[in-house]
């Protein structure tokens, strides 16, 4: 008998030890992800924050870098601040899931909105010839048929004005027909839940999320004073600028570059580096403006795996999330991304979901493991390089994602 079981015992240790050598361990798994972001200091951002984390708890969180490491002139600072865990960042299109789409769900789950419904429901100015068949569905999904990107700042001193300008444009194609991924849908989406609540877009966010969630760094224009830790950007607007000049970069926009001369020539920190955003919205707007912390990003992701629920309440149900995550023809759900090209995160399942930002924000959910990344950098404090782009992130992003989130 003691011959059986001392046989049983080394076939479990050996069993053990293969599958070890097969599935490295979570600690494994943080230390190579460490290692991958230390690598890539100083060649694809100055500083990153990583967390990693499941509905339960937080499993890895680690800072690197530095928050400020270069001035205007793409010069090292003597005294560089120190990358840690506290320090805001300015989540960019990321906005658009944590604030935008999580104030749509709460509105739609409560029924005071219809995802299906047309927008000029809610906002009357859409029913137009061409503009009355949208609804806000199409907006979530980039199946609106507005225009991309224009910098509104041109034609537009307040978000009424550029609501006005948005209404006279011409659509790109009818609604619902091709995906053009749009800031100005999300804008529109802003106006949406201002009108539906009478509040403006922070305030109802803060009241209705945040607040109650007990976040108190997840703001918009957040004030220098009183966060005295958030990871600085870009060093003025080149690459949105070099948009309006060079016909050959990015998209084609109809307007006299010279019309217009309000450019930052300094280091945003606090300061939302898109310009539709900061020079027409002040700093609120729907695809912009939100900054956070990683924990506080990864607390709002980790409702998403709890049925809409947080600690002491709920934001929304489970029907609610369903939906939201519904996948279209074009591998996107609800204002969420989902389809993995576009996640960074190809080797993931196809129920994976999150988003991408343009200062060098993303984050993603696994639901099949339960697992969730944040990964915040500012890639636009290195500058841009001589084509006028800044540090390409995908490769460190699919690599993470695929050590951090896949079994």
């Amino acid at each position: 008998m003691m011959r059986i079981n001392l046989l049983f015992l080394l076939c479990i240790i050996l069993f053990v030890m293969i599958s070890c050598e097969r599935e490295p361990s979570l600690e494994t798994k943080f230390q190579q992800a460490d290692e991958l972001i230390e690598a890539s200091l100083d060649s694809l951002f100055a500083g990153a924050i990583l967390l990693v984390g499941n509905r339960d708890e937080i499993l890895h969180q680690q800072a690197f870098g530095y928050a400020n490491r270069y001035n205007e002139r793409g010069e090292l600072i003597a005294n560089p601040e120190q990358m840690t865990t506290e320090h805001l960042f300015d989540l960019a299109s990321v906005t658009k899931i944590m604030a935008t789409t999580y104030g749509l769900m709460v509105l739609h789950d409560r029924g005071m909105l219809d995802v299906t419904e047309p927008v000029h429901k809610y906002l009357p100015e859409f029913e137009t010839d061409d503009k009355k068949e949208i609804t806000i569905e199409n907006l979530l999904r980039h199946r609106s048929g507005l225009m991309q990107w224009f910098p509104s700042y041109y034609v537009a001193d307040s978000p009424e004005e550029r609501f006005a300008f948005t209404i006279s444009e011409p659509l790109l194609t009818a609604p619902g027909l091709r995906r053009y991924y749009s800031d100005f849908g999300f804008m529109v989406l802003g106006d949406v839940i201002e009108q539906v609540t009478g509040q403006s877009l922070d305030e109802f966010l803060t009241e209705t999320i945040y607040r109650p969630m007990g976040l108190t760094s997840t703001v918009f224009n957040p004030d220098t004073t009183t966060y005295s830790k958030i990871a600085t950007t870009s060093h003025g607007n080149p690459f949105e600028k070099r948009m309006v000049y060079d016909d050959e970069f990015g998209y084609t926009v109809d307007v006299d570059p010279e019309k217009w001369d309000g450019w930052r020539e300094y280091t945003l920190r606090g300061e939302v580096n898109d310009g539709n955003a900061f020079h027409t919205q002040k700093g609120v707007a729907g695809h912009a403006g939100l900054f956070s912390t990683a924990e506080e990003v990864y607390k709002l992701l980790r409702v998403m795996l709890n049925d809409g629920r947080y600690e002491g309440g709920e934001l929304f149900g489970s029907d609610t999330i369903n939906l939201f995550l519904q996948k279209d023809e074009f591998g996107h759900g609800l204002g969420w991304m989902m389809s993995n090209s576009s996640l960074h995160a190809t080797q993931l399942p196809e129920s994976s979901f999150g988003h991408t930002g343009f200062t060098g924000t993303n984050v993603v959910v696994n639901p099949e493991n339960g697992r969730i990344m944040v990964f915040l950098t500012n890639r636009q404090q290195l500058g841009v390089d001589e084509e006028g782009l800044y540090p390409n992130l995908r490769q460190i992003r699919e690599e993470l994602s695929r050590v951090l989130l896949s079994d």
